[in-house]
């Protein structure tokens, strides 16, 4: 049986007030199971990186509700990892320090989840490397090891490969299903990129512009690891092409 981790319900978001409101997000119904992969698509201005803020607590002046395994999310926790487009990394801190963050690395127990961590994001050899020596792909795998540490319920992330080549995003991509494959962490993923949506997720939410409403879901029934050049792939990037293009969206809102 299937359980519900994430329940987001009639959310609602705006901002200013009057004639100056401004209307965000609309009537946002949305269940991500354990172990999903949800990826939410749409055109610059759909909400998306704010209904990921409102998930991780960020921002609690909302109308409808967002429930982690059954309780109300009001504020930041580190039961919700998040993961931004810029690592955003501790320059005076090594690789090493930089995902223990706040965390004793003196605990053995503490050193032992670091170093798995680190070979789980294959940076082995860089422990005591700082963020000036690393590429902008190694940084992100510091990013996604730290947040991890915790052992988060879901993952948020937020275009974490979006500022990063397409060689170096198609390998975070491939080492993003490698951790889900061996912690099968619940993520909510949100992207420009109908390639990437398509590649990592078992469902895409393809969203309306302005307000954010829900246009479709697509559920991606293809088997990991998955090829690009799998006719089904293809199929199914083309039908969230079309979802995308029937919601009105510009095509320079998002890669295809």
């Amino acid at each position: 049986m299937t359980v519900s981790v994430l329940d987001i319900r009639q959310l609602n978001k705006s901002f200013g007030e009057g004639d100056e409101t401004k209307h965000v997000l609309d009537g946002i119904d949305l269940q991500v199971q354990e172990g999903e992969i949800v990826s939410i698509i749409g055109p610059s201005g759909c909400g998306k990186s704010t209904l990921l803020k409102i998930v991780a607590g960020l921002d609690a002046d909302v109308d409808g509700e967002v429930l982690l395994d059954g309780l109300r999310v009001t504020k930041p926790s580190v039961e919700k990892g998040f993961i931004f487009q810029e690592h955003r990394l501790f320059p005076w801190l090594t690789v090493e320090r930089n995902i223990a963050a706040d965390l004793n690395l003196r605990d053995p127990a503490i050193r032992l989840q670091v170093n798995r961590l680190i070979e789980l994001v294959k940076l082995g050899g860089f422990e005591k490397a700082y963020p000036k020596q690393l590429s902008g792909g190694m940084s992100q795998r510091v990013a996604i090891a730290r947040a991890l540490l915790r052992n988060p319920k879901v993952l948020l992330l937020d275009e974490p490969f979006g500022a990063l080549d397409a060689f170096t995003r198609s390998h975070l991509q491939e080492a993003l299903l490698d951790i889900w494959r061996e912690n099968r962490t619940t993520m909510l993923f949100v992207t420009h990129d109908i390639d990437e949506a398509v590649f990592i997720s078992h469902r895409v939410v393809v969203l309306d512009p302005r307000p954010g409403r829900i246009k479709t879901i697509v559920p991606i029934d293809l088997p990991f690891p998955r090829k690009r050049t799998n006719r089904t792939f293809q199929e199914l990037r083309a039908y969230v092409l079309q979802a995308l293009e029937k919601s009105g969206s510009d095509k320079e809102d998002y890669e295809i």
